[in-house]
């Protein structure tokens, strides 16, 4: 009878143990979905705070280019650049990284546009009379600034659905 005693007793212990071990495991992989999801929210938090500031930024790059302000067009596009610098340097968590690279893309392409358009607009306010801009190239050079625009625009759409699809 004291055998059988102590092999109950054994039993109920080893079955004790083995369930305390697996609720462990279970409650660690819950704790590891619930760092990923919060590492996930504070990441896309940064993002939004980041394309917020470089619509704000962009914003007033447009309205220098509205008052035709070569001087202010350059400062507001090296305040944009300074936002996308900021998104391009942050830190996405692995389950992110083709949001982030999606995101590094068309903000690349965006600031190739700004460069662009900074360039063509400084070429036609520093022309003379003796070395004047050739406009014959002008609609060519916009149409690739709006293209490499729009491209950025794209790929930034597409990182916003990439994100919206991801499950919370």
């Amino acid at each position: 009878m004291k055998r059988t005693n102590l092999t109950r007793l054994l039993v109920v212990a080893l079955f004790g143990a083995l369930l305390a071990m697996s609720l462990g495991g279970c409650m660690a992989q819950n704790n590891t979905a619930n760092t990923q999801q919060t590492e996930n929210r504070q990441y896309m938090s940064k993002v939004n705070q980041s394309m917020e500031d470089l619509t704000n930024r962009l914003d007033s790059f447009n309205q220098a280019v509205s008052n035709n302000d070569l001087v202010g067009m350059k400062t507001q596009a090296d305040n944009a650049f300074k936002a996308i610098d900021d998104l391009n340097a942050l830190e996405a968590p692995e389950a992110l990284k083709d949001i982030q690279t999606a995101y590094v893309d068309g903000c690349t392409d965006l600031k190739d546009a700004l460069s662009l358009y900074v360039d063509l607009y400084t070429e036609i306010e520093s022309a003379t009379e003796e070395e004047p801009f050739d406009y014959s190239t002008y609609d060519a050079r916009l149409k690739e600034i709006q293209d490499k625009y729009d491209s950025g625009i794209d790929k930034l759409e597409e990182a916003d659905k990439k994100a919206n699809e991801m499950p919370n």
